[in-house]
């Protein structure tokens, strides 16, 4: 499958009273490392959204293990996880880079809408570029 890994300092403002990373804000990482993927295959999501097409997330699940903390660098891991014909799944893993301990796990799943906001088949292009980086992963 395809697969990214980026890199992220935890910032005082990700954090609550308690000096933990405030739970919603493991979602904007899922986000950041959906987006960077996309970039690794070449097709940004401004790009995607020129050609006329949205993603919402109509499914979220996040599974928390441990708290990361403020100045903590942690590890976004992010895998397509499934394909289909209007919807996209993603599969994510973040740890502690320091030592790789598991701090959540959880997956995105997403429709592709057109402007007008009905569900449409994904772009070609995408598809495409999704199929042909899976393949290159695989090897």
């Amino acid at each position: 499958m395809i697969k990214n890994v980026i890199s992220y300092r935890v910032i005082y403002g990700d954090t609550d009273q308690m000096g933990v990373v405030y739970y919603a804000n493991y979602l904007r990482w899922f986000e950041s490392g959906r987006s960077e993927l996309l970039r690794q295959i070449g097709l940004p999501y401004g790009q995607i959204e020129e050609q006329g097409f949205h993603f919402p997330v109509t499914e979220v699940s996040c599974r928390y293990a441990q708290s990361a903390r403020y100045d903590e660098l942690v590890k976004i891991e992010t895998e397509l996880g499934a394909l289909g014909r209007a919807t996209l799944t993603f599969n994510y893993r973040i740890s502690r880079d320091i030592d790789d301990s598991l701090l959540a796990t959880g997956w995105t799943r997403h429709a592709c809408i057109n402007h007008a906001g009905r569900v449409s088949r994904l772009p070609k292009a995408l598809e495409n570029a999704l199929k042909d980086s899976n393949q290159t992963s695989d090897v």
